[in-house]
């Protein structure tokens, strides 16, 4: 461990404190431009920690205070974390981007810097795996890395070489650890599963060295061989799985935090211990055992359960057809009666292929056919194959969940095959359970539904509520578990558990709780829920602008926002709410809250306040900017949120939740700009095709000149209109950067787009070609240099567009699909789903089968159009899309080629939807640029667009 001072912030600072003369902004401008990630603060709202990150570079760690007081920075600091005090900050000192990609990953640092938030001072860990504090930040457990040994003799007897990476996680969460392997890291061996004889201790198996530092007085307690710990709530214990496997030593250790005394509270000599969990008091550790000589894929767990202060065990062993194996979880409920569990229905030992071992067997049919190749598809499959291949480790790692009442020691299983999904909460009798089970075919065709049930905690049984719900409109469970609230068919309803009685709380209510902007070709989702009241009495409920408030009791509503607004048109929703991770956040009677209100007329947000149970609302700010609340302090009533415009970068500011008017600004990362000249944004309305009110985003040129015309970009989506606002991605990916295209005398316009339900092509171009119309007659565009770009969904637009309209002079066009008819039956490689239901019910928004309305495929189909295209069309593909099959963009060009138009292919190899490897991110933006600078402004064409480039290999690296 390495004591060394802070670099003073004077000399860290990226930006001169004399103003410089404004210059061109660049790719190099771009590539440097920093970018905060999500901020963290203390429990008590007084240390702020964050990470800027530039697009390409060097990251550091800035430290700032609620009162502003000092401020410091950690060069090269990344995974900014803050102790609970605020007292202490920890950041991962990234290698250096030179390191990085001139280095293998394997021999780049890793270390972790400490920072003392009061005097400065820092102390450095070297090869780190994770560090984390204590929930109440006065402890902090390092865990390291091991030096891979420099002898490869396989007989070596150096400990070190016994040790590698640990992949366990240290928390008792419920969710899989990460100490959990997959069927591609497990040895296929023909070792018998109990071979005690067993030649290498598998990777998951083995522990790391840990330091568990009392950071007051910097006592240091060590282990070694640690596979997984944790800390109480309380922070009176951290409990240690220590897993000497060489040794044959598996042992639960118990430290009493303050007097550092370690107390052995299990041992075993041939019993590998796998998960762990400790109770909020610390009186209940809960560990899972194994055989250690078996093979970890197919080793089955017991569980033990120790009292720590009766000094008493409980072991549960397989029951009523219910087992544990590598991927069981624990977590203790919160009030400490409760153990969840995750549990399999069997464990058996991963399956191997049978070999020659014989002449013979070289004509053995069975052996030989044992080693085929095949997949086979049928047509009652639950799932598609390559849904099933992608799931497959997904699946090998699901448990099912179960709890065991420690008062009665009944262990019951909430969660089986039918019903797999058990959402974890604390309510005392029921939770709330789902199964996609019965819709898993249909997903191909219909999107994703579930079942959902009422899972009785004490019995098990399951209490069926609702079927066939779509997936993302889940109902919610209020806090101690009385009623049910979900959204179904335009309605909001409350399910009163006990009564077994459903009320619709919206039957008499005219503003529609149904999206008011759905234009997909399925049943409008709902708004959403606000939060419950903790003592179940009510819940808040979204319509399209305001808040309601419904009593579970009498099952009136009203207007928590008073109906402000749908007169003002500005939507409220409740932030800033303090929350217990993983429980949902409640608020209480009376309690005043933070609104934030976005205007749908000025696309500018401002912060309210209100008073639960009280209809009305205060405006606490107002600006003509886009407001984002990022994080709020656990135990104090601090908010830390940012403030951005198009020319105004979204720095960070806290406040107390009370008086955002009153904030303070914590950063300053908005000086990037002033060695740039920058342009302006501003909102555009039109009628569209329709006659329909139609909104845009214009971004003026920089040093814009009114009455000048200017080569214009059209970029677009669906609904853009909200980024009036927002400051550029300063980046460089699969878009245009907008600050760089105006800074280079473009303007960028940025339309909304409606569908039209079985027209989606239609609609978008009736939209874009009125939306120009518009810049045109406002003097804005040259009606000579309007090009247009767009990726996926934009992509397929733009490329239909250019279909119907000449109005644009170029086209850039990203992952499009550019056939309807052969991309309705392909697979998304990333999620292994087949695509019809994204045509049937999703964006593609055709609304019917292909084989119920082909003309509809076909009429919405760039490639079936492309002899009236007279637009120079660029197209570009990653040749491993794991969305768009990248064979569309190969459509398309050929369709376009064989027509003898003006197209150019740019194939990006290994990358997937949106490119990911920054020469090619780079090299995209340069080409893009050039391609609309040869076509909109009169540039000479680049060479790889005038004539192409040959195929050629280049010599591999060493």
């Amino acid at each position: 461990m390495k004591l060394f001072n802070l670099i003073p912030l004077a000399v860290c600072l990226s930006f001169s404190a004399h103003a410089a003369p404004q210059r061109a902004l660049s790719l190099d401008d771009i590539m440097h431009f920093e970018t905060l990630q999500q901020p963290i603060i203390s429990d008590n709202g007084k240390v702020i920690a964050v990470q800027a990150t530039p697009d390409r570079g060097d990251s550091r760690a800035l430290i700032r205070f609620s009162d502003n007081r000092k401020q410091y920075e950690i060069v090269n600091g990344t995974d900014v974390n803050v102790s609970a005090d605020g007292l202490f900050v920890l950041a991962t000192i990234e290698a250096t981007l030179f390191d990085r990609e001139t280095k293998e990953k394997d021999d780049l640092p890793h270390e972790v810097v400490l920072l003392n938030t009061k005097n400065g001072n820092q102390q450095r860990f070297d090869k780190v795996d994770s560090a984390s504090f204590s929930d109440d930040g006065r402890f902090l457990v390092v865990k390291f890395k091991v030096s891979k040994p420099e002898s490869t003799d396989p007989e070596s007897t150096d400990p070190e070489s016994k040790v590698s990476k640990s992949t366990t996680a240290g928390s008792a969460e419920l969710a899989q650890t990460a100490s959990e392997t997959t069927a591609s890291e497990t040895k296929n061996t023909s070792e018998t599963e109990h071979d005690s004889t067993q030649a290498e201790i598998e990777e998951a198996d083995k522990g790391a060295d840990i330091r568990l530092i009392n950071l007051a007085t910097n006592h240091q307690t060590q282990l070694s061989d640690v596979t997984q710990f944790a800390f109480d709530k309380a922070v009176h214990h951290f409990v240690a799985v220590v897993n000497k496997v060489e040794n044959q030593q598996h042992q639960v250790v118990l430290v009493t935090l303050y007097s550092q005394t370690q107390r052995q509270l299990y041992s075993s000599t041939d019993e590998h211990i796998e998960a762990l969990a400790i109770s909020d008091d610390g009186q209940y550790v809960a560990v899972t055992k194994g055989m250690a000589s078996s093979i970890r894929y197919g080793r089955e767990y017991n569980m033990l359960l120790l009292d720590v202060q009766h000094d008493k065990q409980r072991q549960f062993a397989q029951s009523e057809g219910w087992t544990y194996n590598q991927h069981a979880s624990l977590l203790f409920s919160k009030d400490g009666q409760r153990l969840f569990v995750g549990r399999v229905p069997k464990v058996a030992q991963q399956a191997a292929l049978a070999d020659f071992e014989n002449p013979s067997d070289v004509f053995n049919p069975d052996i030989i056919t044992a080693k085929k190749q095949l997949r086979i598809w049928h047509g009652d499959d639950a799932k598609i194959k390559p849904q099933a291949v992608k799931e497959y480790e997904q699946e090998l790692k699901r448990t099912y969940l179960a709890v065991l009442h420690l008062e009665s020691n009944k262990l019951i299983q909430l969660a089986d095959q039918a019903v797999p999904d058990v959402t974890y909460g604390e309510q005392a009798r029921y939770l709330l359970a789902s199964s996609d089970v019965p819709y898993q075919k249909m997903v191909t065709w219909a999107g994703f539904y579930r079942d959902v049930y009422l899972v009785d905690v004490k019995t098990g049984q399951k209490i069926l509520v609702l079927t066939q719900q779509p997936s993302d409109a889940m109902p919610t469970l209020s806090p101690h578990g009385k009623f049910l609230a979900y959204y179904q068919q335009g309605n909001v309803y409350l399910f009163d558990i006990a009564l077994t009685r459903r009320v619709n709380l919206t039957a008499n209510i005219a503003t529609p709780f149904a999206n008011e902007d759905h234009d997909y070709p399925s049943a409008a989702p709902g708004y959403g829920f606000g939060p419950w009241l903790a003592d179940d009495s009510a819940i808040t409920v979204y319509d399209k602008y305001d808040i309601w408030q419904f009593n579970t009791a009498a099952h009136n509503g009203f207007m928590l926002t008073k109906g402000e607004g749908r007169k003002q048109k500005t939507q409220f929703r409740l932030v800033g709410l303090a929350q217990e991770k993983p429980l949902p956040a409640v608020v209480n009677d009376a309690e005043t809250v933070l609104l934030q209100g976005y205007s749908h007329q000025t696309k500018a947000d401002g912060f309210f306040s209100a008073k639960i149970g009280v209809a009305g609302v205060s405006r606490l700010t107002q600006s003509k900017a886009k407001l984002t609340l990022l994080a709020r302090a656990n135990k104090a009533a601090a908010v830390v949120f940012s403030k951005q415009r198009y020319d105004l970068y979204p720095d960070l500011y806290i406040a107390d939740i009370t008086s955002p008017q009153n904030a303070l600004q914590l950063t300053e990362l908005d000086k990037q700009r002033d060695a740039f000249k920058w342009g302006n944004a501003e909102l555009v309305h039109w009628r569209d095709g329709d006659g329909i009110n139609t909104d845009g985003v214009l971004i003026k040129p920089t040093n814009y000149q009114a009455g000048k015309q200017y080569p214009t970009l059209v970029y677009f989506y669906r609904f853009m209109s909200d980024r009036l606002h927002a400051f550029p991605d300063m980046k460089l990916n699969h878009r245009p950067n907008f600050a760089w295209y105006a800074d280079n005398g473009y303007a960028i316009f940025l339309p909304d787009i409606r569908f039209e339900i079985g027209y989606p092509g239609i609609s978008s171009v009736k939209a874009l070609t009125a939306g120009v119309q518009k810049l045109i007659a406002m003097g804005v565009a040259d009606p000579n240099a309007v090009g247009i770009q767009g990726h996926s969904w934009g992509g397929y637009q733009s490329a239909y567009a250019v279909t119907q309209t000449n109005i644009f002079k170029a086209v850039v066009t990203g992952a499009p699909v550019s056939n309807m008819t052969s991309a309705y039956s392909g697979i998304r490689l990333g999620s292994g789903l087949a695509r019809q239901f994204q045509y049937e019910t999703g964006q593609s928004r055709i609304g019917e089968s292909l084989f119920k309305a082909p003309q509809k495929y076909i009429e919405n189909s760039p490639i079936f159009y492309v002899d009236r295209i007279q637009t120079p069309m660029m197209i570009m593909f990653g040749d491993k899309d794991d969305a768009v099959p990248w064979e569309q963009g190969i459509e398309l060009y050929l369709a376009m080629r064989r027509a003898g138009k003006d197209v150019v292919f740019l194939q990006y190899e290994d990358e997937p939807h949106h490119l990911k490897k920054y020469p090619n991110k780079l090299d995209y933006s340069i080409k893009m640029k050039q391609y609309f600078d040869h076509y909109l402004k009169g540039a000479p064409a680049p060479d790889w667009l005038r004539q192409g480039e040959a195929y050629r290999e280049y010599k591999k690296a060493d």
